[in-house]
Parts: C-alpha cells; sequence; structure tokens
C-alpha cells in the first residue's frame, strides 16, 4: 500500500514539473455553508486537472528501455491530457486510446499535447480493452488513471501541498472516481494530521467506491451517464480501496442537479470554471451531504475541462431554477393588436423577452384564441410572481411552463 513517504519522494520529483495551484478563502461559500471554505484550484493546471501530478510521477519510473519504447494509457479526457502533454515534454511518445464518442475539443487537445489518439470503442471499457491489447502487441508500458502505486503517491501530493498552504485545516473534501486521488491525498493528511477529517463525494449514480466498500471488494457497476464524467468509474480499484477504507472517514454521493448548481455557483460567484467531477466536492458541502458546521474545509475543486454545449445547459437550467428565466404560457384573443397589449403589460414589469412561440391548434385553444409560450429574462423569484400578479390584474389567463 502506498505510504506518506511514497508521496514525499513524489513530491520531489513532481516538483518544477507541476504548478501549485492556489488554495484560496472564499467569503461567499463561507457565508452559504458556516464553515470557513478554502478552494484548492487544480483546474488552473496546465491540462486544467489534477491528473498531471500522477503522470509526471509515473513517467519519473520508467526505465530506459521503457521510454524507448513509449507509454500507452486509456482515457476519456484528463488522464489522457495529462499523459500526452509530460510525456511530450519529457522527449515520450504517447498513444491514448479514447472512445468513439469523446468530445472533439478534447480528442483536440490531447493530440495538441503532442500524443497520437486512437479512437476505438462505445465506451472507456472498450477503449481500456483495446489500450490493453496495443500493449501486449507493442511492447509500450501502460500507465492507469488511478490503479498505479505511482500514480496514487502523484495524486497524494495534493494533499502534502494544501497542509503546507493551509496547516490549520479541520475538513477536506474531495471527489472520488477509482480512487486514486483521494486515497493518495487522504494518506498524505491522515498520516500528517491524524484529526483532519477526510470526506469522499461520488455521484450517486455511479457509487462505485461505495458498493466496494460494503461488499469488501471492488464491484462492476453497470454503465451509467453523468455530467461528472470525470469520476465516472465503474469500479473501484484493487489498490486504492485499502487507502480509502483506512484513511476516509466518510463518502457521500450527490445528484446531477446538485452538480450543476455547483458548477454555476463556482461560476457565477467564484469566476471559476469546473467541470462536473470538479464542482462534485463543493455540491456535498452546499447541499448539506457533511455534518460540518463552523469548521475550516479545504474543498477541492479538481478540474475545468467541461464541454461548453454542456456548460451552456447547466447555465440555462440554472437560471430556470433560480427564476431568473421563466417562461409562461398565456391565453390571448387573436386579433390584430393582442400581442402588443400583452407586451405592454410585460414591459411595464421590467421583464426582457428573449422568446416567443404561437400556437392555435394545441393546448384546447378556442377558434379565435391563440396561445403564446413566452421566455423572458426576470431577476428572480420575486420579480417572477409581481409580473405573475400583474398578467392577473389585466385579464390574463396564464400557466407556468417548468
Amino acid at each position: 500500500m502506498v505510504t506518506v513517504q511514497d508521496i514525499e519522494q513524489a513530491q520531489e520529483r513532481i516538483e518544477g514539473s507541476i504548478f501549485i495551484s492556489p488554495c484560496v478563502k472564499s467569503q461567499t461559500l463561507s457565508h452559504l455553508t458556516g464553515n470557513t471554505i478554502f478552494l484548492k484550484l487544480e483546474n488552473l493546471q496546465m491540462t486544467g486537472s489534477f491528473k498531471e501530478r500522477g503522470a509526471v510521477n509515473r513517467l519519473a519510473g520508467l526505465t530506459t528501455e521503457e521510454r524507448s519504447r513509449g507509454v500507452i494509457a486509456a482515457s476519456a479526457g484528463n488522464h489522457a491530457q495529462g499523459v500526452a502533454y509530460h510525456a511530450a515534454r519529457k522527449g515520450i511518445r504517447a498513444q491514448i486510446v479514447m472512445p468513439l464518442h469523446t468530445p472533439l475539443v478534447k480528442v483536440a487537445a490531447t493530440q495538441g499535447f503532442g500524443a497520437e489518439v486512437v479512437l476505438h470503442g462505445l465506451n472507456y471499457d472498450e477503449a481500456y480493452v483495446e489500450a490493453m491489447r496495443r500493449k501486449e502487441a507493442s511492447g509500450l508500458t501502460f500507465i492507469h488513471a488511478f490503479d498505479d502505486e505511482l500514480v496514487i503517491a502523484g495524486q497524494g501530493t495534493l494533499g502534502l501541498e494544501i497542509l503546507r498552504q493551509n496547516p490549520m485545516i479541520d475538513a477536506l473534501i474531495a471527489p472520488i472516481g477509482g480512487g486514486g486521488l483521494l486515497g493518495g491525498m487522504a494518506c498524505a493528511v491522515k498520516e500528517t494530521n491524524p484529526r483532519i477529517r477526510v470526506i469522499g463525494v461520488q455521484t450517486a449514480r455511479l457509487p462505485s467506491m461505495l458498493a466496494a466498500i460494503e461488499n469488501n471488494a471492488p464491484q462492476t457497476l453497470p454503465a451509467a451517464t453523468t455530467i461528472a464524467d470525470g469520476i465516472a468509474v465503474r469500479r473501484a480499484g484493487e489498490r486504492t480501496l485499502p487507502l480509502i477504507r483506512k484513511y476516509v472517514d466518510e463518502i457521500v454521493t450527490v445528484e446531477e442537479e446538485e452538480i450543476a448548481s455547483a458548477i454555476l455557483l463556482l461560476l457565477e460567484t467564484e469566476k471559476t470554471l469546473a467541470e462536473g467531477a470538479g464542482a462534485a466536492a463543493l455540491a456535498a458541502l452546499l447541499h448539506q451531504k457533511t455534518q460540518m458546521q463552523g469548521r475550516r474545509v479545504a474543498v477541492l475543486v479538481c478540474g475545468g475541462n467541461i464541454d461548453v454545449t454542456l456548460l451552456s445547459r447547466i447555465i440555462e437550467r440554472g437560471l430556470v431554477k433560480d427564476g431568473r428565466l421563466v417562461r409562461l404560457r398565456i391565453h390571448l384573443p387573436d386579433y390584430p393588436g393582442a400581442l402588443q397589449k400583452l407586451t405592454v403589460v410585460i414591459a411595464a414589469q421590467h421583464a426582457n423577452i428573449v422568446e416567443t412561440r404561437h400556437d392555435r391548434a394545441y393546448y384546447g385553444v378556442n377558434l379565435g384564441d391563440t396561445v403564446i409560450d413566452i421566455t423572458m429574462e426576470t431577476r428572480g423569484p420575486e420579480h417572477v410572481e409581481a409580473l405573475k400578479a400583474a398578467l392577473s390584474t389585466a385579464g390574463y389567463a396564464y400557466e407556468r411552463v417548468q
């Protein structure tokens, strides 16, 4: 099992190759949660995630012969970029097997960092099988995303770094996928200061580490989709499970909407872009999955590589949830000037119309009448209620479209 000495040695190896990311206090999040919150911003690494740490340490452990042959990895995102970037810096050939449906932006980034990308399979598991086949056929050294002692030790350097930046923390909250990140961090933190509480966060759709702990062995869960794709691991690691069992105090799960709201909050209040996995730890704290009040808490924002299309959907849904984007289905007579009269009422309430859609055939509309769906920007729930009251006063029948 990985030890704190392994992590300390990894710290020496990666020094100079890895950006020391800031661990900053957030006044807003501290106020919202009743704790003193410090955000460890690993999304600011060159490739946008913590994965570089394990990749650098693993590459540093290659023999001369292994370096000459090159390395191979299977990944749909962050691990791919970490291996590609640092292999190129060291002059090592890297081949990355990625699923066929990997977003183009991630494929392009991995290629841009200098790796040869092979697209294969419908998911990570099929890409992994192909990577292992290629490893055996070509003699490349396989670099696992989490279930490797040098990778675990490299990720664990985050724990040592946080303690140097803020030695007085009471708790550490970080996401769990296969367990390499939190296993290494928890070892570093607990062996240095056992009083610090360590909490892991998984997506409720793929709680593979929880299943492994409950069954005393890794279990392969059915495939599931989640916006936290960075921790969407179906099977926990054999090497990481003992570390999690020994050093992690609690594991909690978060739902998709909770992760999405944390992404939006980080973006709007902290001006910090996080991917789903990167926001999972904060989601657990914001939605009171952990019982902490008045504590000094380090929260890991582990990555920021989010697809912009997904981000746009998260922002729009977040605005709807917050009442800052509202759609009303309004009944009105179908004659010239009827819509103008309606917009006068809306304008008087200072709501901004962003989309309209007429319908004369559905929703039980009487002949001679119409229904119009109007999407509007508002200032929030109180503004929406004032707008609805004004419409009622003006004699309009309406319903809110959720």
